[in-house]
């Protein structure tokens, strides 16, 4: 395993207004904080141009293109064509966040799915990793990935995961990764705390979802990428390892699953 010495926070809406007002000063503090590397995700297709342009303008900050279930009614027609195109960008490395929100039900369900699919089938042709959101639609998603992995492998990752044991398992069976977010802090989170400890080291990812989601102490503050390594410290105290140990396990994990995006020392150096 390299020695990175960094965390990378794996999932962050840089293009959001909370972070886009001062872009820069989250992009720092978060270097300051010890945070080596982001990923910007895409929720909305006609928002990919401000991704783009916020991935190609920090050497350590890298994008996706996807459009989120939320959307799904706003975006119908969604082509895998279109998301396949822009993921040939060189700092666009993953495809979503895509996936099924039953608990806000902000699209129809029916809609939802075809959007989830469009997304899976584009990441199996470019070979990217998926990034699943997943709420109240385990027993769906699992069916889901379960019939779309049949008709060819892919990669993905169930971002802030907070779903069941059962979906950890089943996906976990399936080859994905999971990954925790400052949620995991929460006092209420016994349960989703307790499947941390089930999910291998080398499945598993950290994020903040800034500007939400802020973990333990920064509760009730926007969220933003340095703050990831508030949620690192409390995975690897909860789990049993070491600070070194699971940061230098996550960001292996992350090059591994994102294996388009080159690791900013060795970007910087090439540069």
């Amino acid at each position: 395993m390299a020695d990175y010495g960094y965390i990378v926070d794996s999932h962050c809406h840089l293009n959001y207004k909370q972070l886009r007002e001062d872009e820069a000063g989250a992009v720092n503090r978060a270097r300051e904080a010890g945070v080596g590397c982001m990923l910007a995700i895409n929720t909305k297709l006609r928002e990919f141009d401000e991704i783009r342009e916020i991935a190609e303008k920090y050497h350590d900050v890298y994008g996706t293109v996807g459009i989120h279930p939320h959307e799904a009614e706003n975006e119908p027609d969604v082509a895998v064509a279109a998301l396949v195109e822009r993921a040939q960008h060189p700092k666009i490395v993953g495809i979503g966040e895509t996936g099924l929100d039953y608990y806000y039900d902000n699209a129809p369900r029916d809609m939802q799915q075809v959007n989830f699919r469009a997304h899976i089938t584009a990441a199996r042709e470019t070979g990217l990793p998926v990034i699943i959101h997943t709420r109240d639609a385990d027993e769906d998603c699992v069916a889901i990935l379960k019939e779309e992995m049949a008709k060819g492998p892919f990669k993905g990752v169930i971002h802030c995961f907070t779903a069941s044991q059962m979906l950890a398992d089943a996906v976990l069976e399936m080859g994905l990764y999971i990954s925790i977010s400052g949620i995991a802090t929460f006092r209420s989170a016994k349960d989703l705390q307790e499947t941390v400890k089930t999910v291998p080291l080398e499945r598993l990812l950290v994020e903040t979802d800034a500007p939400f989601l802020a973990p333990v102490p920064h509760r009730g503050k926007p969220c933003e990428p340095a703050y990831v390594m508030d949620t690192a410290r409390f995975v690897a105290e909860l789990r049993g390892n070491s600070f070194e140990e699971l940061q230098e396990a996550t960001t292996a994990n992350f090059f591994k699953l994102f294996d388009k995006a080159t690791p900013p020392e060795l970007a910087q150096s090439a540069a």
